[in-house]
């Protein structure tokens, strides 16, 4: 998840140019209780590391119409300028997670989080920390591991230069754009990383439904996340669905209807059971 061949040191990070405010605008719709049974049900839609809101808008927009209750925040140091980023850490972002959580499940009957790479392993530290307050989660491409050796380096490394080439746009389809980072800050970085260490010690707690969308081909996420979830959770409802024509951000990609239908069967589902 960082990228480093053939990088001059000191590498300071490419230009930064302004985003489009509303493509990075966070989303809050509530429920439409008339669409889903007379159940008023919610969900939090969390994009991942260096991305923004951009990357789960249509998903996003797709649940709504669903009428399920939506709440897509902007973590903290996203959807501004990379050097942001540095600033804060997983607590920030986990923080973030929580208090979408908590409005969601003071206003609806049900709550499911769904999210994409870091946004899953938040999804998952939620599953972990709160699993009474969810009945399941959504997770595409979710990061909680790296086979990559130099990740052992950001302890030192972000002391040194403040970023390295970004892992935006990892996407199949032609014409696709997350308006993510094109810097990966590594300050932020290493705080992610030493946060999927905890998690990874963490996921036995989680026993709520999960539904895992994995992309046969990610150039930013390795198979041993995916070993990590199999080997670690304690759901007893656990799939793992894989995406046979999309990269990284399948959210944007090719694969994004079937991801859109088959999440909205499942939380049809896991509500359903929390609600009986």
């Amino acid at each position: 998840m960082v990228q480093t061949g053939r990088v001059r040191i000191p590498f300071r990070g490419a230009p930064t140019a302004p985003l489009d405010p509303a493509l990075v605008a966070p989303m809050s719709t509530g429920a439409r209780p008339e669409l889903t049974g007379g159940r008023r049900v919610g969900v939090l839609v969390q994009h991942g590391f260096t991305g923004n809101p951009a990357s789960m808008r249509p998903w996003a927009e797709d649940l709504a119409a669903r009428g399920y209750a939506v709440e897509m925040p902007l973590l903290p140091g996203h959807g501004t300028r990379w050097q942001d980023l540095n600033k804060v850490t997983w607590a920030d972002w986990v923080a973030t997670v929580g208090s979408a959580v908590d409005k969601l499940a003071a206003e609806n009957d049900a709550v499911v989080a769904v999210g994409l790479s870091m946004g899953g392993a938040l999804c998952l530290r939620l599953a972990a920390d709160r699993g009474d307050d969810l009945a399941g989660i959504v997770i595409v491409n979710a990061a909680v591991d790296t086979l990559r050796k130099d990740v052992r380096l950001l302890p030192a490394l972000k002391h040194l230069v403040p970023g390295l080439p970004g892992i935006a746009n990892d996407i199949k389809k032609p014409g696709a754009d997350e308006h993510g980072y094109p810097t990966t800050p590594l300050k932020a970085a290493a705080s992610m990383f030493a946060g999927y260490a905890d998690l990874r010690r963490d996921l036995p707690r989680i026993t709520v439904p999960v539904l895992s969308f994995r992309s046969a081909e990610d150039h930013v996420v390795d198979i041993s996340s995916s070993r990590a979830l199999h080997a670690g959770l304690s759901s007893r409802d656990f799939e793992e669905r894989v995406l046979a024509d999309s990269y990284h951000v399948a959210t944007l990609d090719n694969d994004a209807p079937r991801i859109f239908a088959e999440s909205a069967q499942f939380i049809e589902r896991v509500t359903a059971a929390a609600q009986g």
